[in-house]
């Protein structure tokens, strides 16, 4: 659950900040990977539960590790973090740059990039979230940073507006998908959901620089209609998809590509496309 004390109560101290700050500066590599694993697997059993304060790449966070990989690849490795996606999107920032970051978790891209932009060029963030328990992180790691001007959204985004089902890994709290993606999944709620299009149209947004879709399988859902009913001004210039094309329906590459965009970066989570 979310633990709502003042950032700083939780700050990691004695053996535990020793850890974190030798799997930091690990260096990429098969080497630095593994032994941050095992430094890793040491320190979770030290944290008893309670989350960790701590600042990273100049951005304040609390987080909780135990049951969302994204939160512990922040805590322990955040320089193996989406680096090339994150490279990417910071090079085209500049003033009027808006990004929807859809599936923001505990908010890392939003954050990132709002800290990386600065406060003298003036961006738009929308991090959209619908799982409860994790946008309640989401707004806290927020406001530790009131340097950054981004706008929490608690909503699912899929094929239609309404109230979907959303259904939850309780091994990992940060997958929620709209499509039962394996049978560790066992919980479901119920949330609201927009359309892609419909989010954009509510918040105003005549045009869009650079959209993160991580929906946990379910992009094809989001990305059909979409390209369907929305016109090309609101196409953003980079799309970054979550890279699971075995949970698709739909072959979501070719959507992009037949829709102008070529794919600039493959990784092992992300595909990257720029339109062109």
């Amino acid at each position: 659950m979310h633990d709502s004390r003042p950032f700083g109560d939780f700050a990691p101290s004695g053996l535990t900040r020793w850890v974190i700050d030798r799997t930091r500066g690990l260096p990429e590599g098969w080497a630095g990977r593994r032994l941050a694993l095992m430094l890793r697997h040491l320190a979770m059993k030290m944290l008893k539960g309670l989350p960790l304060d701590l600042e990273t790449f100049g951005v304040r966070m609390r987080l909780y590790p135990y049951k969302n990989v994204c939160e512990r690849r922040i805590l322990f490795t955040p320089q193996y973090f989406d680096a090339d996606e994150l490279r990417i999107l910071t090079s085209k920032v500049r003033d009027g740059f808006t990004f929807i970051d859809v599936g923001s978790n505990v908010g890392w891209y939003a954050l990132f990039l709002a800290r990386e932009a600065g406060p003298d060029v003036s961006i738009r963030i929308l991090a959209v979230e619908p799982q409860p328990e994790i946008f309640d992180r989401l707004i806290y790691n927020i406001r530790q940073n009131p340097s950054c001007t981004i706008k929490a959204v608690d909503c699912a985004v899929a094929d239609k507006t309404g109230e979907l089902t959303l259904f939850l890994d309780p091994l990992n709290r940060g997958e929620a998908s709209l499509k039962i993606v394996n049978s560790s999944q066992t919980d479901a709620i119920r949330v609201p959901a927009v359309t892609l299009l419909d989010l954009l149209n509510r918040e105003g947004l005549t045009r869009v620089d650079a959209i993160k879709l991580d929906v946990e399988g379910a992009e094809d859902l989001v990305l059909d209609p979409f390209f369907r009913d929305a016109p090309a001004s609101l196409h953003p210039s980079i799309f970054i998809v979550a890279n699971v094309p075995e949970r698709w329906q739909i072959d979501v590459v070719k959507l992009l590509k037949d829709r102008g965009y070529r794919q600039i970066l493959e990784t092992k989570m992300n595909l990257v496309f720029e339109r062109s």
